[in-house]
This record gives C-alpha cells, structure tokens and sequence, in this order.
C-alpha cells in the first residue's frame, strides 16, 4: 500500500488503504458479486438480498445462521454466533458522540429513532446502547426489519459499506479505549483475521479457519471461471500487506518477485505500461494487467469557511472561479499521473447511476479571463506583482499536499497555476492520516481530495457536498440551503430521469458558486504476478484477496 493504515475499527474507516483490511475482517450483509459488470449486490452474512417494501421504506433482513466471530478473549472461550443485534449494535456506534464516527451520514435522518438516540446522549454525555430503536426491530436472532423515515432504495449498497460491518460488543468493552473506538484490536466474522501487525510498516493477515463454509461460483470471466470454479474460498491462507510510500520501492518489491499483487499509481505507469497496454517484456514474463477506470472523482476544494478563499460573496466567488480557470487539468493529468486518467466535469463519475455524460461545465481553462476576474473584483497587483486581497492585505494560499514525491509534483502544479494569476502559494505537507483528521475539523484551506465509491450511486457523491455533512465527508465544508435542499429531495427519488434531473441543478450549483471544480476520474491499474490465478479487479471492492488463488 502506499500509505499507511489508520484504525481497524469499521466505525472510524474512511480511507481507502484501511479499507482494504476491514473489508477483510469484518463482514456486511452483502457485498458485491466478484465478477459481474456492471456491478450486482449480492449477500455476505445475509440470507438473501433484502425485501423491500414498495414505497422504499421498510426493509426485511434475514442472516444466515452459523456464522461466528473469530475466537477472542472477549468471548471467555465460548463460540460467539453472529446475530442481526450484532448490526444494530454497530450501527448504533455511529451515532455515538464520543466516537464520533465520520460515517455517520450512512443513516444519519434515515432510521426511524436512531437520530433522537443520538441526541439524547449529546444531551446526557452517554449514549444508551440497550435503548430499543423503532426504526430497527429485531424480530429473532436471525431476522431484521428496518422501517426508515423516509424512501431509500439505495439502503442495500449502503449496508454493503464497511463501516456498516457487525461489531461485537463484548470486543469494544474489553478494548476499547475512552471514546470506544477498538483501533488496534479488530475482531470479525471475515474470512481472515489479524495476524500481526507493525504499525505503519507491516500487517499480516492470517485465515480465519472457522469461517462459514463457501465455495467460488462466479461468472462472467471464462478464463478466471476455469481457474476458479468449485474451489474453497479462500484459498491463500496468510496475506501479508507492506506500507512502502516510496514508488520506486514499491515498483522493486513487485519487480524482483516480493509482492504478488501491485496498484500501479500513475507516477509508475511508464515502468509498465505504453498506451495503458503491459510493456512487451512484461507480458513475455506473464504479468498480468487489470486495468479500470475507477467509479471515482478527484475534484478541488476550497475551504468555505475560510476567511481568505471561503464565503458567498461576489468577490470570494470571483477568487475562487479565477483559480478553477487558471489550472490546466489536461496538463496535470498528463505529468503528475502521466495520463492515467480521463477528464471529468460532472462531479458524478462514468460507471455510477446519476453520470450525466453531456454535462457542459462553464468554467473552463483560461487564464487571460482569470486574471480580468481578479482585477474587476478588487485583487489589485502590489509593486512586487503579487496580488492582494480587496481590502489591501497580503493574498497567500495555502495548498496542502502529501509529503511524498506525488504530492511534491501535484504542489509544483498548483504553485505554477497560482502564478498564472498573480497569487502567492504556500505548500503545507502532511501524511495523510494527520490531512484527514485536519479536513475534518474544515482545517484544510485548498487541496485535491479524491473520492471512490462506497457504492455505485450518485447519492454517494453528492453528499460529498452536503452541509449535514460538514465534520464527516464534506472536507470543502460547503453549506447551501438550495443545495441541501436538493439532496435531500433527491432521496425520495429512484435512480432515473427526475433524480439525474436534479443532480444538473446540484451540480450547476457548485460551479456558479465555485466551490468545488471536478476534475478528472483515474485508472486503476492493477498488476500480477504469473502465478496469481483468478485476479480481477473489482470496481467497488477494495481488494479481492478471498476469491483468488496461487499456484503451487
């Protein structure tokens, strides 16, 4: 990986790279089928795909009995059988106020009594985990119903997210840490456990050899179903996971043989590709190449609370669009991912229900028209040539970046834009856990965020930009009352013509008043070793560790 892990616990997930772990511990009610495209919920721990009630409200779940928790500790020596209280309990965490879970807008308005829950500990200092929620009936051990506020017919790939996992509650009592949050200690029904772990260097995982049995039958791969079919799942018993943040030592470690499975970033792209096809000598060694354009977004944001970028007023909207025009997308995609990627000007991506493929933004690039905007709003040139601020004092932008050699490269871009325009540009650089923590307190002026699906649902974009929002994903910490109100009209809408409709107006939106500017969706390239079998890369999964295989 080339970043490190933050916490194992799913209520506190929101990265990508910790993704990839979780995703392998802890267990949803359903997932998504391995091979079929477009992209299929299937179930994980739950008997069959939801019953859904016709106007959307009311959800039936039924679990599959004979699914257990790895054995810990915590369970005093005893098999510890999942049970559709084991969710509750996990989805009740995120709306605990001491863990202040960023995936809380999962359900946050959606569940019937779950919100007052909330507020009632915010009120009191403590949440009551044994208080019954209206909204969620537990009407035996292996079956739930969920009655919602109001129509989603998108709650089945949200209970697909991680963050939605089964947590047991003997595991937070025992190690949990003042908040409750259980980082470092993760314990799930998946089929692979946590073997050991070397903070952001290493971590092992191992088989959990007690999982429910399943057997690999998957289609829409011929090659990959005669590999395949009819095998136990899964067939690698140990995964081991290396934090390696330089790419020419990750480039090493799949080169001389080491690593087995590799994410090839752009930066590397040149190494082994020539027109996103593998280079010859590659492909005479049997590298095997997965390559998708992932169901995701990179976009900028300027922070709107900020008082030198944020704001709705003519002139800070003004400073904001002058940016958007001043950078030169194309040419970003050209030398910081070396053309791994393909422009995007809809802030819903290609593969998504709700993309809108006709979408023609108003902002384009053009500096000219950029440096005509500042200087019609008042961001006069001191004698030096660096502009001000209308008020006279000193305009400097702060654009935080990754301290590693990508994000070195993606600053020099951006101080290059910034000059375009006159304006003065400081580069902060900070690991990537310590950015996210900082976006989330809207301590982040100006940066690239990029976003990949939780599911495949415009939903799951827009509410990047939702004001309830602010403080979990919203990292711009963007607020509009129009906007807010779209989304959440749009909620009440199946996927189709009236909702993608609304999406126009949303997206519309965020132009005009400049406060994000998408940008471009990435590919994602996936090499292989030769003795790897089965290996496809899933669009909205994070790996695909369980359902591959190595040869002997």
């Amino acid at each position: 990986m080339p970043a490190a892990e933050a916490s194992f616990d799913p209520a506190l997930g929101r990265d990508l790279y910790t993704g990839h772990i979780t995703e392998a511990i802890f267990e949803t009610l359903y997932t998504y089928d391995y091979l079929a495209r477009p992209v299929q919920l299937a179930p994980e721990t739950a008997a069959a795909l939801p019953e859904v009630a016709a106007d959307g409200k009311t959800y039936l779940i039924r679990l599959k009995p004979g699914t257990y928790f790895t054995p810990d500790p915590a369970f005093h020596g005893k098999p510890r059988e999942l049970t559709v209280a084991d969710y509750v309990y996990a989805w009740k965490r995120l709306f605990d106020p001491r863990l202040a879970s960023p995936n809380a807008w999962l359900l946050e308005g959606k569940v019937l009594g779950l919100d007052a829950l909330a507020e009632q500990a915010r009120q009191t200092g403590r949440f009551n985990y044994d208080a019954p929620v209206a909204g969620l009936e537990i009407i035996d051990p292996y079956t739930l119903r969920i009655h919602l506020t109001r129509t989603d017919f998108n709650l089945g790939m949200i209970l697909a997210y991680a963050p939605l996992a089964a947590v047991a509650r003997e595991v937070v009592d025992l190690y949990g840490d003042s908040k409750g949050e259980v980082a470092g200690h993760p314990v799930g029904t998946g089929v692979y456990k946590l073997g050991q772990w070397i903070r952001g260097s290493r971590i092992v995982l191992e088989e959990n050899t007690g999982h429910r049995a399943e057997v690999w039958d998957f289609h829409g791969d011929a090659v990959i179903e005669q590999q395949m079919k009819g095998k136990k799942i899964p067939q690698i018993g140990r995964i081991e996971i290396s934090v390696q943040i330089e790419d020419q030592s990750r480039w090493l470690s799949f080169t001389s043989g080491e690593a087995d499975l590799f994410w090839l970033d752009g930066p590397l792209a040149p190494k082994a590709l020539v027109d996103g096809k593998l280079r010859p000598e590659l492909a005479e060694r049997g590298i095997q190449l997965s390559r998708i354009v992932d169901p995701g977004l990179s976009y900028y944001y300027w922070n709107m609370r900020d008082p030198v970028v944020g704001g709705f007023s003519k002139e800070k909207i003004a400073l904001r669009r002058a940016i958007a025009m001043a950078h030169d997308v194309d040419e970003e995609i050209r030398l910081v991912h070396n053309g791994e990627a393909q422009r995007l000007t809809f802030p819903i991506p290609s593969g998504v229900a709700g993309h809108d493929p006709e979408y023609q933004p108003l902002l384009r690039y053009d500096p000219v028209l950029a440096n005509q905007l500042l200087d019609r709003y008042g961001y006069r040139k001191g004698a030096d040539g660096w502009r001000m601020q209308p008020d006279g004092k000193p305009l400097v932008i702060s654009y935080t970046s990754r301290n590693e050699a990508n994000g070195v490269l993606m600053a020099e871009l951006w101080r290059k834009t910034y000059q375009r325009i006159g304006i003065r540009m400081d580069n902060p650089r900070m690991i990537f856990s310590d950015i996210q923590r900082a976006e989330m307190l809207c301590k982040i002026q100006t940066r690239t965020y990029e976003w990949l699906a939780d599911y495949p649902d415009g939903d799951n974009f827009m509410q990047l930009f939702y004001g309830g929002n602010i403080g979990q994903n919203n990292n711009g910490c963007y607020q509009d009352p129009q906007f807010d109100a779209w989304y959440e009209a749009s909620h009440g809408m199946p996927p189709g013509p009236q909702r993608d409709a609304l999406y126009r107006k949303m997206a519309r939106q965020l132009e005009v008043q400049a406060a994000v500017m998408p940008a471009f969706s990435r590919y994602r390239n996936m090499l292989a070793q030769p003795r790897v079998l089965g290996y496809k890369k899933h669009p909205i999964l994070h790996q695909e560790w369980k359902y591959i295989d190595i040869k002997d």
